[in-house]
Parts: C-alpha cells; sequence; structure tokens
C-alpha cells in the first residue's frame, strides 16, 4: 500500500510563506511525477503545479508562477512546495499526488495521477 502525507500547513498572513512537504512510503518515488493540486470550497480540484522523475522539468499554473517553487528529493521519498507571497486567493487543501509516467511527462489532469495524500489545509488570511 503507498501511502502519501502531506504537512506544513497552517494559517499564514497575505504576502507571508510557507513550505509543504510530501513524503511517499512504499513507492519507486523516482519512477512517478508528483503533483500538488488545491482545492477550495466549492470548487473543483485544480492543478498548481508538477515535477518530472529527475527534477528537471516542472510545470505551473499561471495563477502561482513567480511565487511557488515545486522541488523533489527522491533520497528522501519527498517533494515539496515552497510557496511565498501567498494570497487569500490560494487558501485551500492542497494535495500531494505521484503519476507513474514516461520520464520527462509532466500531467496536469488528476486522472493521471494513481496515488494521492490526504491534504493540508492552507489559509491565508487577509
Amino acid at each position: 500500500q503507498v501511502q502519501l502525507i502531506e504537512s506544513g500547513g497552517g494559517l499564514v498572513q497575505a504576502g507571508g510563506s510557507l513550505r509543504l512537504s510530501c513524503a511517499a512510503s512504499k513507492l519507486a518515488f523516482s519512477n512517478y511525477a508528483l503533483a500538488w493540486f488545491r482545492q477550495a470550497p466549492g470548487t473543483e480540484r485544480e492543478f498548481v503545479t508538477v515535477i518530472n522523475w529527475s527534477g528537471g522539468f516542472t510545470n505551473y499554473a499561471d495563477s502561482v508562477k513567480g511565487r511557488f517553487t515545486i522541488s523533489r528529493d527522491n533520497a528522501k521519498n519527498t517533494v515539496y512546495l515552497q510557496m511565498n507571497s501567498l494570497k487569500p486567493q490560494d487558501t485551500a487543501v492542497y494535495y500531494c499526488a505521484a503519476a507513474y509516467t514516461s520520464p520527462t511527462s509532466l500531467p496536469v489532469m488528476p486522472d493521471h495521477y494513481r496515488y494521492w495524500g490526504q491534504g493540508t489545509q492552507v489559509t491565508v488570511s487577509s
């Protein structure tokens, strides 16, 4: 059984920073693209960012470009999301996800992802 566990969520003021972590167990971590999605109340789950197997390729939603950074440490089976210049609009439950795919693939649709974490709440106050 594969387990993805997010951590690092919390309450932060607008303009502040937060770093999320997602640790995986029982997973050949480097064989998966890793992504962050988020979901606010009353909305569909949306793509935030993704990183490929090696970490050499990334993609970001337009809404977070220049503010968020995804990274991974395959030796630690962990993916990170550094969030800077946070806005109230960033408030959501953030989920990490893993997709078994080709080495350079950067899937953005949720249905490409096989494994999901339970989510961590990020709240940005105005």
